[in-house]
């Protein structure tokens, strides 16, 4: 989750899963960014449609990974197809994403949300309530002035009674493709700043690696394709964060 848009929450998102499911893990994957969808694309299932079965839609397979994948970028027949809907049309569909789609056994389901909080939000909260959802990963990126729309996702988090697991400062630095050295190229320290504010686990900081986007452009996972990369190796530091402070 973040209250900002465009600091990398889908491909957190994405990295998160494959990371689990490459442990072994059975890991499902929803999208419910309904007007926004980019899960699809970054997992290269955008062409398979989602099928119905007598016990509900199937989720889309990912051919990397083994994740169970579900995104409303599945059931549109373009990719740019516009969703021009309003909040209760939005809530039915997250609703029967949760509760009429055979997920079957998993250890994990990461949800991606869009930016703010919403109907998306309050729905997931108010569907899962009964569950009791481990918690919420929030991105922020290293900027200090996103920290002040990022503090409203937080304290939506608290105000809500969802747990935060911890943030994430994603966009942290510009990883050299060549010596892997990480250059500042924006003002950094979001990440810590909130997390000492708000007391709450600094889960690690994610480079900007530009190997990243072709990777994910293709479908891949950076841990299969790059494992020795920062953004790997960053990511291996966060889930193991993650999974500890859902144990704990």
């Amino acid at each position: 989750m973040s209250g900002k848009g465009g600091v990398g929450k889908s491909s957190i998102a994405v990295m998160l899963a494959q990371i689990l499911a490459h442990d072994g893990r059975k890991v499902g994957l929803l999208d419910v960014d309904i007007c926004g969808p980019s899960v699809p694309s970054l997992l290269k299932i955008e062409a398979q449609p989602v099928m119905d079965s007598q016990w509900g839609w199937k989720p889309i397979v990912s051919p990397q990974g083994n994740i169970k994948t579900l995104s409303v970028g599945s059931l549109l027949s373009s990719g740019s197809q516009a969703v021009v809907w309003r909040g209760p049309r939005k809530t039915a569909l997250i609703r029967r994403m949760i509760k009429d789609t055979l997920w079957g056994r998993l250890d994990d389901l990461v949800i991606d949300t869009p930016p703010g909080t919403s109907d998306e939000h309050l729905t997931i909260i108010k569907l899962l309530a009964s569950t009791k959802p481990d918690g919420a990963v929030i991105i922020t990126a290293p900027q200090k002035m996103s920290a002040g729309v990022v503090s409203r996702e937080i304290r939506f988090c608290q105000k809500m009674g969802l747990p935060i697991l911890g943030i994430i400062e994603n966009l942290s630095g510009f990883c050299c493709p060549c010596c892997s050295e990480v250059s500042q190229v924006f003002s950094s320290g979001a990440g810590k700043y909130l997390a000492e504010k708000y007391s709450i686990p600094f889960l690690g900081s994610l480079p900007i690696d530009p190997s990243m986007s072709s990777v994910q452009q293709r479908g891949l996972s950076m841990k299969e394709e790059h494992p020795h990369s920062g953004v790997s190796e960053a990511m291996s530091h966060i889930k193991r964060r993650v999974i500890e402070a859902v144990e704990n």
